[in-house]
This record gives C-alpha cells, sequence and structure tokens, in this order.
C-alpha cells in the first residue's frame, strides 16, 4: 500500500485551510485518512504551519511520500533533513551527537530567521499605517485651510479693492497731465 502525506481541504469559500494528513495514495483528497498530523492556513502572512514533528518524522521515515507542497513544509519545519542527518546515522557516516548538533544549529539559524521575517512585516504594517496618517492629516488640513478662507468675511477683500481703484486713478490722471 502506498502511503503519502498530503493537504485535506477544508474551510469556507475562498478562505480554505488544509488539515495535513497520511492517507492512502488511493483514497480521495478529503476522504479517508490514516492519521492527521497537522495544520496548514496559507491565508495568514506568513503562513501558518502546525506539525507534529515526531508523527511527522516517524512517517516519513517508514517511507511515506509527501506531496510537493508538503514536502516544502516539511523541509520548512526541518523535518526532511532531520531525516537525512537520521539516514548518515543508520548508515554510520555520522554520530547521533553530531547530527543532534547540526539540526539544533540549523533550528536556531531558521528561528533567527523567521524572527526577523516577522518584525519586518511588522515594521512595514507600521510604517504604512504612518504614512497613511500622514496623508490623512495632510487632506485634512488642506481641507481646513479652504474652509477657512471661504469662511473670510468679503469685507476685507472689498478695501483691499478700493485702495487698488485710487492708485489706478492717480496713475491715469498723473499721464493726462503729461
Amino acid at each position: 500500500m502506498a502511503v503519502k502525506i498530503r493537504l485535506a481541504r477544508r474551510g469556507r469559500k475562498k478562505r480554505a485551510m488544509y488539515d495535513v494528513v497520511v492517507a492512502d495514495a488511493r483514497a480521495p483528497r478529503d476522504g479517508r485518512y490514516i492519521e492527521k498530523i497537522g495544520r496548514y492556513n496559507p491565508n495568514t502572512d506568513p503562513a501558518t504551519v502546525e506539525l507534529n514533528e515526531d508523527k511527522a518524522f516517524d512517517w516519513v521515515m517508514k517511507g511515506a511520500q509527501p506531496t510537493d507542497t508538503v514536502r516544502a513544509m516539511l523541509s520548512y519545519r526541518g523535518i526532511m533533513l532531520k531525516k537525512h542527518l537520521q539516514i548518515g546515522v543508520n548508515k554510520g557516516a555520522i554520530t547521533q551527537e553530531e547530527a543532534d548538533k547540526k539540526f539544533d544549529a540549523w533550528l536556531q539559524e531558521k528561528d533567527a530567521k523567521i524572527t526577523s521575517r516577522r518584525d519586518q512585516i511588522a515594521k512595514d504594517a507600521a510604517a504604512t499605517a504612518k504614512a497613511r496618517q500622514d496623508a490623512e492629516t495632510k487632506v485634512k488640513e488642506a481641507r481646513a485651510e479652504a474652509l477657512k478662507q471661504k469662511n473670510t468675511p468679503a469685507q476685507e477683500e472689498a478695501p483691499e479693492a478700493e485702495a487698488e481703484a485710487p492708485e489706478a486713478e492717480q496713475k491715469e490722471e498723473s499721464e493726462d497731465k503729461e
């Protein structure tokens, strides 16, 4: 019997979530499965992957074939690296302690990358919100200024126009005299 580790769809329309399941290759996608080993939510940023890593590792070591998407998730979580190291231990190429050290070092590096990515996403979101706030403030100030200009009394404009008119008349009179 060929066993696959694959995704089983669930969730509502256009908001899909997936269960990571171990199933017979002949079973339908959302049909019968042997064991549920995790969840995958692609709707979040970054995508949320929850796996029971021990069960996933056991199934991979027993020969279950992951689909392409699940293989990427297992690689992301380090299960494929752990399998690679364990095969090296079984063949005698390295010791179990060396394999554990390599895996722990990789895991710490990966966690640092994930944390920095999440921090960067949070910073970008805060910067976008601040830019949007600043743009709204500018628009608000421009509207307030336009409203202030509109509501100023017309009396202030009239004296300016009257002051200009005598100057123009004086110029005309000085030109006539010449």
